[in-house]
């Protein structure tokens, strides 16, 4: 889900459509049709030049990547990225990131590939690989999360060869997702009980010390989104078992 401009909400879905939210009428009038796959993700990028067009990149579960011009909601390209399951995308530094199960990729915006980062050494034995990740202008530092292991990778921008830094989220079996505040990371996770039950955390992150500051027992279902309310306070939203919004004060 993506705020496009002051007029439009665009929502993606696992029907493979795009729908296009009105923000003063609260009514859906328009759907993009054109992806094949689950929708999974949608970046904006603003362009400075006053005579350049601000576009709109989405992604499917199928590689997929359309590139959208937001004002005429025409397609102005589409090329396919190579990984396991394309799972999210971000603009950075005029690049295009993309996350799959297997690597993270920059790519160019012919959709050719300019660097890959592929699953560390000692995960690829993890099925479910790679399920989220930020990118920072201020440190030029990539963050990840894996699916199935409690963990954090940090890399430079500079050299993606291996992590510099790897941090562990006790009692955590995987993480969801992952939303920058202030100075911290939020990091919306699922783990096991003592009686075996799926339970949802939330690990605080400070972004500067890579050190985890607090834990958050946040549902009874894994965390399946952060959202930020002008970095006063952070929402949380579970799975179906627990199916609750939570509100969390940022320090």
């Amino acid at each position: 889900m993506l705020a496009v401009n002051q007029q439009q909400l665009w929502i993606g879905s696992t029907d493979s459509f795009i729908y296009i939210i009105n923000s003063r009428s609260v009514s859906c009038n328009k759907q993009l049709t054109e992806h094949r796959g689950e929708v999974t993700g949608i970046a904006l990028e603003e362009r400075t030049d006053k005579f350049s067009q601000t576009v709109a990149y989405s992604c499917s579960d199928d590689c997929s990547v359309i590139v959208w011009d937001v004002s005429t909601l025409q397609v102005k390209r589409q090329f396919t990225v190579s990984c396991d399951r394309l799972q999210s995308i971000q603009i950075h530094n005029g690049m295009l990131w993309c996350c799959g199960r297997d690597c993270l990729l920059e790519v160019r915006r012919n959709g050719t590939v300019h660097r890959k980062v592929s699953l560390p050494d000692h995960l690829h034995s993890s099925p479910r690989g790679f399920s989220s990740f930020l990118l920072f202008n201020e440190s030029e530092q990539l963050w990840a999360g894996l699916a199935d292991a409690g963990e954090l990778c940090v890399w430079h921008c500079r050299d993606l060869n291996k992590p510099f830094i790897r941090i562990q989220l006790k009692d955590c079996a995987g993480v969801v997702c992952m939303i920058k505040v202030k100075n911290q990371i939020w990091v919306g996770c699922h783990g096991r009980s003592a009686e075996g039950k799926t339970r949802g955390k939330i690990y605080v992150v400070n972004k500067d010390r890579y050190t985890v500051e607090k834990e958050l027992m946040a549902h009874d279902d894994s965390v399946q989104t952060l959202c930020s309310a002008e970095d006063r306070y952070m929402l949380s939203g579970a799975a179906w078992a627990d199916g609750k919004i939570g509100i969390w004060k940022v320090e």
